[in-house]
């Protein structure tokens, strides 16, 4: 088990931006995939961007180039930088972490969430 807390979240208008971050506070196992997810009361939770340090980023294919993960090496810390917000943007985000590498991983198939930030874009 690893223990992540997200930050960054609130509220902007539409077309600004916020950069979110997951901090692990407890190391358990060694992490090799990290990714962010998001979840609204209309929508199922997805994912939205995963890395690590073999293959790097990869990104749904629905964020037209808005969003940008990038991982601290030194201390695991996970970002998720996230411009031109639109309302479609809200959504509770979740960070997820396991030990594995990314190729292959499924959501259901992280061990670790963290408890989430909330991210609310107003048109």
């Amino acid at each position: 088990q690893v223990q992540l807390v997200e930050s960054g979240g609130g509220s902007v208008k539409a077309g600004g931006s916020l950069r979110l971050s997951c901090e692990v506070s407890i190391h358990a196992y060694r992490i090799g995939c990290m990714a962010w997810f998001r979840q609204s009361p209309e929508k199922e939770r997805e994912e939205v961007a995963r890395t690590d340090d073999r293959a790097g980023p990869r990104y749904s294919d629905s964020l037209g180039g808005r969003f940008t993960i990038f991982k601290d090496i030194a201390t695991n810390i996970l970002y998720l930088q996230m411009n031109n917000l639109k309302s479609e943007d809200t959504g509770m985000y979740y960070c997820a972490a396991d030990p594995r590498v990314c190729y292959g991983l499924g959501r259901t198939d992280f061990r670790d969430w963290g408890q989430g930030t909330q991210v609310t874009v107003s048109s």
